[in-house]
């Protein structure tokens, strides 16, 4: 019965112990077997997410403590992926938001915080890593109450209640002075401050769909809470879709959550989370009813895009060499089928077949698209990613992002210069502990191309993370990249002899030995303009032999990009070329004549 069950979400920033904590409550609730191998981050199931170690999709599991169901939902903090969040949030009736005992609210805490709120949510706060050294959970309790008050929390939520906790070691406390060698204080205060969800078993059937996937036995397959009334396997029923459509159809199949894992289940009823098969085109924001009664629920609107990028099909002389999907038609296909789980994507055709335009919510988002789809076998091209402007009142504006940077005071003064140059306006800046904490207002366009610059500049030292704070009138022009590449003249086999009087124009991203053609980045030029080289030459072989300099060639070891500092390197005259093997950096247009013509018919 809906008394029995509460729904929550876990959010944070990113790297403040979500996925750790579920990980805490799963063991303690005696899902596993004493003798059963378990993983860490258990719930990061994707690759990308287990390598990268940050979640990237919403996922739900169930735990049971006594007589209690509690569905938890474990969120991904990066802001990048904002739209899983928001469309996790309408499923759930509270919030726990973890927070760093030591770093204090971040960027993407006041993100999925604002949302929650908006909801009208009634969050538990969670600090965690209190074991961490250099740990302040009295003073980041006052943070978060300042983060609440700026948010407009109501009284309500004003007077949420705090559990200090250490999700490594799997304990929980309500203050920090008790003993506490168990997560049960957590637990209790779940059960004490969360309320049942608010729903009517006796009414029509209504469930809300909030995820989608893809299961090869039973196809697809649809995850949402029940609101109102109850459903049955093999029952009929009908999806009413976004436009009004309605569409019947019969559940095939009912599953519910025990732990991480699904099982069939024959009946379930109104605040229950369940997963349905039976339908083939299922959109996210669509409703399930009863037949005799069709009634949509209303849906959580999901903030737009900000950034976009063209895809295109793979021009290189080298297209079809690694890759098994190459096509226009194949890249639409596996886009199209983004676009029925990605909530926050747009693709848009162009005027030219080969290209299509991506919109997404910033690099990141739009990068994990990528890489997964070259793991896949894909072979594209990508552009430098632009941001989305828009007209609000006559005014034409772009996005601005939230920007927190933490660095150590002797590298503040280059930070804050750079800074200036990309438009960004301070709005905050406290010393914590030889590391100072600035905050900044920057235009979404201010930040491509930053981070490898910051990294180098703060010798790997600084952090800096940011999320989407409004749209505001055009800055104006900020200056691209300054250097300009260096440009293979040729195809053919780079050769060290070349690539070692090459290195005092600049950096070299390729080492001897690789295939290279015309119109390939080789390397970033010292000045600020394109020089065209060969890469390829080898060194004239006489009789005469200068004893042993022509051994002691020694190179520099190449700068190897990234998927993502690709991206962010590249100008608007240029493109990333992306194969399952390779990332290599290219001009739009291979030919050096065919280049100067495109530059004059510009200019």
């Amino acid at each position: 019965m809906p008394q029995n069950i509460r729904n929550i979400a876990i959010i944070a920033h990113v790297d403040h112990g979500k996925t750790t904590l579920v990980d805490a409550m799963l063991k303690q609730s005696g899902i596993f077997r004493e003798n059963q191998v378990i993983t860490e981050r258990v719930m990061d199931s994707n690759d990308i997410e287990k390598e990268r170690g940050i979640t990237i999709l919403a996922k739900n599991l169930s735990i049971r403590h006594g007589d209690l169901k509690i569905n938890i939902v474990d969120t991904p903090g990066h802001a990048d992926f904002g739209g899983e969040v928001e469309r996790v949030l309408k499923m759930v009736d509270s919030v726990l938001l973890l927070v760093d005992a030591c770093d204090g609210p971040m960027p993407q805490t006041r993100f999925v915080l604002k949302k929650s709120l908006d909801l009208g949510l009634k969050p538990i706060v969670v600090i965690n890593k209190i074991d961490r050294p250099g740990a302040r959970p009295e003073k980041v309790v006052d943070m978060v109450f300042d983060l609440f008050c700026e948010l407009n929390a109501n009284e309500e939520q004003l007077d949420f209640p705090i559990v200090f906790a250490s999700a490594k070691q799997g304990i929980a406390k309500r203050e920090m002075a008790d003993d506490s060698n168990n997560l049960e204080p957590l637990f209790a205060m779940i059960r004490e401050r969360v309320a049942p969800p608010e729903v009517d078993p006796g009414r029509p059937f209504q469930m809300l769909v909030t995820h989608i996937d893809y299961n090869e036995y039973i196809g697809r397959i649809a995850t949402g809470k029940i609101f109102n009334g109850r459903v049955k396997a093999g029952e009929t029923i009908v999806l009413v879709k976004r436009g009004g459509e309605i569409v019947r159809g019969r559940v095939s199949k009912l599953l519910g959550y025990e732990g991480l894992k699904q099982v069939e289940i024959g009946e379930a009823t109104a605040g229950d989370i369940v997963t349905l098969a039976g339908f083939e085109e299922i959109g996210i924001g669509e409703t399930f009813a009863s037949v005799d009664d069709p009634h949509a629920l209303p849906y959580v609107s999901i903030d737009e895009p900000t950034i976009s990028m063209n895809f295109m099909v793979n021009s290189s002389p080298f297209a079809g060499r690694e890759g098994k999907f190459l096509t226009s038609r194949q890249i639409r296909d596996r886009l199209t089928r983004e676009l029925r789980t990605n909530v926050s994507l747009r693709v848009q055709d162009t005027d030219n077949t080969d290209t299509f335009k991506i919109s997404g919510r910033g690099e990141l988002h739009l990068s994990i698209l990528i890489e997964n789809m070259r793991r896949e076998g894909f072979e594209l091209a990508v552009s430098k990613p632009e941001v989305i402007l828009r007209e609000i009142n006559g005014q034409v504006c772009e996005p601005t992002e939230y920007l927190v940077i933490d660095v150590p005071e002797e590298y503040q003064g280059t930070v804050i210069e750079k800074l200036g140059t990309r438009k960004a306006e301070m709005v905050s800046m406290q010393p914590l502990d030889g590391i100072n904490r600035l905050e900044f207002i920057i235009p979404a366009r201010g930040l491509i191309g930053f981070r490898t610059e910051f990294l180098t500049d703060t010798r790997g030292t600084g952090v800096m993370t940011h999320t989407f704070h409004e749209y505001a009138p055009f800055k104006g022009h900020i200056q691209g990249r300054k250097n300009g590449v260096l440009i293979a003249i040729e195809h053919g086999e780079s050769a060290a002899y070349a690539l070692f009087n090459l290195q005092e124009r600049g950096i070299l991203f390729i080492g001897p030995g690789v295939e290279v053609y015309e119109g390939m980045v080789i390397g970033q030029n010292a000045k600020e303009n394109d020089l065209v080289v060969n890469p390829c030459k080898g060194k004239k072989l006489t009789n005469v032999r200068a004893s042993g300099s022509d051994d002691a060639i020694r190179l520099t070891p190449p700068r190897i990009f990234s998927l993502e500092q690709a991206l962010e390197f590249i100008d608007e005259d240029e493109l990333v070329e992306i194969t399952p093997k390779s990332i290599r950096l290219r001009k739009k247009h291979l030919d050096a004549n065919e280049r100067k013509r495109h530059e004059k018919k510009m200019g």
